[in-house]
């Protein structure tokens, strides 16, 4: 089964590792430790909770005011 991983550099070095399909997270020092680490732990996830074969995700942004007390933002409610 192939999932999505998504890397983002740690603040204090390394990387973080998410799974967006189970929500799966992990760390490592190094990209290659990290995608192994976060494989284990998508396995053991998946091992209690599996999901049906997943499609694939649909990424895209969006944006948000910078603060709730913003006119752009009273203009959405």
């Amino acid at each position: 089964m192939e999932l999505t991983a998504v890397l983002t550099p740690a603040e204090e070095g390394g990387y973080v590792a998410l799974n967006p399909e189970t929500g799966t997270t992990t760390q490592g020092e190094t990209v290659e430790e990290a995608i192994a680490n976060l494989q284990e732990a998508t396995a053991l996830y998946l091992s209690e909770f599996p999901i049906p074969a997943p499609g694939h995700p649909l990424v895209t942004t969006f944006s948000v005011p910078a603060h709730a007390s913003s006119p752009a933002f009273r203009e959405l409610r």
